[in-house]
């Protein structure tokens, strides 16, 4: 059978079981099934031979940790000193307060690595006050659904952490390389709120100018958020740890910090555990269950067919770069980042190290690129979170409101294409 009518029989299988409702990784499991015994007459334990060699990854082990991590700074409460720390110093800015949440996001995301935690707790810490305040909606609700994102671009990542599972690429040299492109996107996010705020002041109130006694008390408050993330980061970056031990490290330290604002109990612990496995467990599932579906493809030559017709294509080898994020822009309106990735990556990787470009860099370059899908529709998965934390707005409001934050995302992608050395110059340094 022809390997392009295969390809189009699994993957359209996939896509015609998610608009039935089905979840995406029985989606993966059973097209993978299908494919194992129609076109390759495998027996079907050869996808608990898959997973396990899929799941068995040293460098996976550290997702749960810092999964932990997030959950205990998330359901502590303890992210709303963060935030009104960060607005005491940037919130005399016009636009302050989302700018403000810009940066606290920029400062969570270094110790969560989960855009779900860090939209669903802004949504709750920051968007009241926005409102009360008198901020645009669409604004608010825009910021926080976008730089929610910086925690995955910003190291620690959970989906570098499955890139690199995935792709045998080290997952310390992938957190080097989001450092500078995570800060860069931080600041073109506020530089966006700055300009929209200027060019229509009713977007938000007049900015609240705090005095420098304020600021250096709220700087008081931030010195154990630094602390926590030079630590965490430092025993990577420095050799001293690798990421699973650090990431055992961070969380720990994260229920000391909970500890020392007063707001750790067993419902906290408890609860930390319980979301930190249920996320753990729905990510893997999905990377094991279409790591099946990727052999099946794989085996039947499909990657490869694939691989050399985008290669042969005469557009040259930023046409064909260009090809390739436009490909990911349109798959992340229907994919969560994970599953997206874990999918393309057969067909995407030997076409990326045949035009000779760094598998590190592009990991970065996919991360900004699913940032995008998080917060496109129809199934974003910024919005749906936020939505769900903040209900009166439906779906579309927020993505509307996130619309104009894509354009800093897609300087960012130009950034890093034109100038690579961008992320890949920390690396350099450090290794």
């Amino acid at each position: 059978m022809n390997q392009l009518l295969i390809m189009a029989i699994l993957v359209g299988g996939v896509l015609i079981l998610l608009f039935m409702g089905m979840e995406i990784a029985f989606a993966f499991g059973i097209m993978g099934s299908i494919g194992l015994l129609l076109f390759l007459s495998q027996p079907q334990s050869q996808m608990a031979w898959t997973t396990w060699g899929t799941l068995n990854v040293a460098e996976l082990t550290a997702a749960p940790l810092f999964i932990f991590m997030g959950t205990v700074l998330a359901n502590s409460g303890i992210v709303r000193s963060l935030f009104d720390a960060a607005n005491k110093w940037i919130g005399g800015l016009p636009g302050g307060l989302a700018s403000s949440v810009v940066v606290a996001n920029a400062i969570f995301g270094a110790m969560s690595g989960s855009n779900v935690a860090a939209v669903a707790i802004f949504g709750k810490a920051a968007f009241p006050e926005m409102e009360r305040l008198g901020y645009d909606p669409r604004l608010a609700l825009g910021t926080i659904a976008i730089s929610g994102t910086l925690a995955v671009l910003i190291p620690p990542s959970l989906i570098m952490i499955i890139y690199g599972g995935w792709e045998q690429v080290s997952v310390v040299r992938l957190f080097a390389a989001g450092i500078i492109p995570g800060l860069l996107l931080a600041l073109l996010l506020v530089l966006t709120v700055i300009v929209r705020v200027v060019i229509t002041p009713s977007l938000a109130p007049k900015p609240v100018s705090y005095s420098w006694r304020e600021r250096f008390t709220a700087l008081k408050q931030l010195l154990p958020w630094f602390g926590l993330i030079a630590i965490t980061l430092g025993v990577i970056f420095g050799g001293i740890m690798t990421a699973t031990e650090a990431a055992s490290l961070g969380a720990f330290l994260s229920v000391v910090l909970a500890f020392g604002y007063r707001q750790m109990n067993w419902g906290v612990l408890k609860a930390s555990f319980l979301d930190a496995a249920k996320v753990t467990a729905m990510v893997m599932i999905i990377v094991s269950m279409a790591k099946v579906l990727a052999f099946v493809l794989q085996k039947m030559g499909v990657a490869e067919t694939v691989s050399d017709w985008v290669i042969n294509l005469p557009f040259g080898t930023y046409g064909i770069l260009v090809a390739i994020y436009v490909l990911y822009i349109i798959l992340g309106c229907f994919f969560d980042s994970i599953s997206m990735m874990v999918l393309t990556l057969p067909f995407v990787m030997p076409v990326i190290i045949h035009l000779g470009f760094s598998p590190i860099w592009f990991g970065i370059v996919y991360v900004v690129l699913a940032e995008m899908g998080m917060v496109t529709p129809p199934f974003g998965l910024n919005l749906f979170v936020l939505h769900g934390t903040v209900p009166k707005y439906d779906v579309m409001t927020i993505a509307y409101g996130s619309l104009p934050f894509l354009i800093p995302v897609l300087v960012l992608i130009g950034i890093m294409t034109i100038w690579p050395n961008i992320v890949l110059w920390v690396p350099s340094i450090l290794y």
